[in-house]
């Protein structure tokens, strides 16, 4: 009942909630992040999402524009604090979770929820065993079990561990841990970076 559509229902309402928010937001994080380096303010990516189909996340741009796309040896984005690629309001953003935000049209459009595992880039699914495809039976979150308890600090088979866990035990109880808890992560900034 829950994972099927109590957890949906959460997700639009409070996303309703939130949309006033996200549009003052960007009304003044807009010209900001534009001001800097004269780009969009908005970073649009593919990702993969619920069933595996791929669809186009948003959020804040935190880096300069045409930088390079550099990965880590598992094929993972790199993420570093001393990574040059970002705008200095982009590691503001970064550090504080909020260039996540415009993922909540990616929830009133149904392609996420707020929390459920990250989601990959369409060309991870490659990586993925039959058992880590799993994932994929719900949808992405803006954040998830990962997110709360580890942030980016675990590599990513574990990540794709963790991500099973969720699936399998997903439940209202555990929803409202990981939303907490992320609170808790993002406030004391733990394991922004690998």
């Amino acid at each position: 009942m829950y994972r099927k559509y109590i957890k949906r229902m959460l997700d639009i309402f409070l996303a309703i909630t939130l949309l006033p928010f996200l549009l003052l937001l960007t009304l003044i994080l807009g010209p900001l992040i534009y001001l800097e380096d004269r780009g969009s303010p908005f970073y649009v990516s593919e990702r993969l999402g619920k069933d595996g189909k791929v669809f186009k996340m948003y959020k804040f741009r935190t880096m300069k524009v045409n930088s390079p796309d550099i990965r880590n040896a598992d094929g993972t984005t790199f993420n570093a604090r001393n990574d040059p690629r970002l705008t200095r309001i982009g590691a503001f953003l970064r550090s504080s979770s909020l260039d996540e935000l415009p993922q909540i049209i990616n929830i009133l459009k149904n392609e996420m929820s707020f929390i459920g595992p990250r989601p990959d880039l369409p060309e991870h699914i490659r990586l993925y065993n039959k058992e880590e495809s799993m994932k994929l039976q719900v949808l992405p979150g803006i954040t998830g079990y990962n997110q709360a308890y580890f942030r980016n600090s675990v590599d990513f088979r574990q990540r794709l561990k963790n991500d099973l866990y969720y699936v399998r035990n997903l439940s209202f109880c555990l929803d409202l841990k990981i939303l907490i808890r992320t609170i808790e992560t993002v406030v004391r900034k733990r394991g922004i970076y690998i």
